[in-house]
């Protein structure tokens, strides 16, 4: 749950760092850390579907927005994050430019997500 628009302020104040991240995207470990893109549902709730996150096991992924960069230098976000309607709480490091904040997780057989 996130603004799906570029806040003009952030990019003005931190142009290097929204530059860097672009779009709103998911960095995901079961998928090596690539980036995959967010859909915006709406002006302040971004999607994305996995059909593929391994069950039983920690999963950790990164969210990059350029509205973060004002919290964060390089527009990680740890905020306002949910997996199959489960708030995300627990804040791990994940590789990126250095080590950056991602959130981790484990996914049930059922689906069910333990954060």
């Amino acid at each position: 749950m996130a603004p799906t628009a570029t806040d003009p302020a952030v990019a003005a104040m931190f142009p290097q760092c929204v530059q860097g991240v672009n779009v709103t995207h998911l960095h995901a470990r079961w998928r090596d850390f690539q980036a995959f893109a967010l859909t915006a549902m709406g002006p302040g709730r971004w999607e994305i579907i996995f059909t593929n996150v391994p069950v039983g096991s920690e999963q950790r992924s990164r969210i990059g927005d350029p509205n973060a960069c004002a919290l964060n230098a390089t527009g990680a976000s740890t905020e306002g994050v949910a997996a199959n309607g489960t708030v995300l709480t627990r804040v791990v490091d994940t590789p990126g430019n250095g080590i950056e904040p991602g959130l981790a997780f484990e996914v049930a057989a059922e689906g069910s997500v333990t954060p």
